[in-house]
């Protein structure tokens, strides 16, 4: 880094300016580039995009209203609702109204791919509108160095962001063959065929019921613990001890409760593949479930029931008859319908202590795989924010 420290050097030894983020990136809300369509085939020639880590969501074959994204002239695509953000060099369209389409007001002063560096710093911030780029987030003040320290910072993260997706990948391709062996041992180990009776999650339940609606602006840093839909799909594997999200209980008049062992179910979705995803809450307290969850109620052992929910026969079975498209409904019917292998609970325990071994080579971030893809991403926020640190020049 030794030509940067050189630049800085020469060029702003007495710092640099700070920005609002609003004063150099440009914005468009794009509502002409929606996809009207619900049909999405790969044999379609454009990409439809959304946030988080799906990205492209499938191919339309819509012509109007597309967005002509080049290398030459890129997007950064933000996402009004989480600050995820994508770099897009190419022709696309989007799916949310949320998602702002950002582009440097001035080419020769704000270099893009150096801004979109500087995104990545940002950290999401509840608020209680949808808004946020233009009510938060276009607030946010950046250091602006000259186009040259820019380019400099730009080489750098680019080389290195370059050699960590390299070595990311192969990680990450080793870590996909391992899940591979670990979901075909899973399934082995939990096909009895006629060996076990088999019954459904309707004669297995003390009681199934639906949450209760916790809306985004009710949620708090503090308060009872609770889980919302959503977070079952982006946050929680197949079992989790403690919730991410809080809520003023006092807000809740018709509060659904689950407790130690309950199965949670999200039967709302936007994959028909991965709808009433299941997780089962191993904590000790008495928490809320939001709306579009499931609650199922059992006295099986709880780890077992974690995995045998997450077969490939029992997805297969929660998928049964749904339909793709913009939104894939369950219902506790359906959930009551699935039918599982019920050894008994010595059995049970035995298999769900063989399949904790292998899932936390898979899954536990502080082991193995995982853990070393961890490192390279910490290891790229390390260097990004000192190299985005300046002292800030006085007027």
């Amino acid at each position: 880094m030794a030509k940067l420290d050189e630049l800085i050097s020469k060029i702003c030894p007495d710092g640099v300016e700070y920005k609002q983020l609003g004063e150099v990136l440009g914005y468009k809300q794009p509502s002409k580039y929606i996809v009207h369509t619900t049909k999405y085939d790969d044999e379609f020639e454009t990409p439809v995009l959304t946030a988080g880590q799906t990205f492209i969501l499938g191919y339309t074959d819509e012509k109007d209203g597309i967005y002509e994204a080049t290398k030459e002239n890129p997007v950064i695509i933000f996402d009004d609702f989480t600050t995820a953000n994508k770099w897009v060099d190419f022709r696309f369209k989007v799916k949310s109204s949320a998602m702002k389409l950002l582009t440097s007001k001035d080419n020769n002063r704000y270099n893009i791919r150096y801004l979109f560096h500087v995104l990545q710093t940002i950290k999401y911030m509840p608020v209680d509108h949808s808004r946020q780029w233009i009510e938060k987030y276009s607030k946010f003040r950046i250091p602006v160095p000259p186009i040259e320290v820019q380019s400099e910072i730009v080489r750098i993260l680019d080389n290195f962001t370059e050699l960590t997706a390299e070595l990311t990948a192969e990680l990450t391709a080793e870590l996909t063959a391992r899940k591979k062996q670990y979901e075909y041992y899973r399934d082995e180990l939990l096909t009895f065929g006629d060996e076990v009776e088999w019954k459904t999650l309707g004669e297995l339940s003390i009681s199934m019921y639906r949450g209760s609606g916790i809306k985004r602006d009710e949620i708090t840093e503090n308060g009872i613990e609770c889980v919302r839909y959503g977070e079952i799909y982006t946050t929680y594997n197949i079992w989790f001890k403690d919730c991410v999200s809080h809520t003023n209980e006092s807000l809740q008049t018709n509060g659904k409760y689950f407790e130690h062992g309950d199965i949670l179910f999200a039967i709302t979705g936007e994959s028909v593949d991965e709808i009433a995803k299941s997780c089962v809450y191993l904590g000790d307290k008495k928490c809320l479930a939001g709306g579009d969850i499931v609650v199922m109620k059992h006295n099986q052992n709880p780890r077992y029931m974690a995995y045998v929910l997450s077969t490939t026969n029992a997805q297969q079975q929660k998928s049964k008859g749904k339909i793709k498209s913009k939104v894939v409904h369950s219902s506790v019917p359906d959930i009551a319908k699935i039918k599982i292998p019920v050894p008994t609970l010595e059995v049970q325990e035995k298999i769900a202590n063989i399949l904790d071994k292998f899932n936390s080579l898979c899954n536990d971030i502080s082991e193995g795989l995982p853990a070393e893809i961890e490192v390279r991403k910490k290891q790229y926020e390390y260097y990004r924010d000192k190299l985005l640190t300046f002292k800030e020049k006085k007027n």
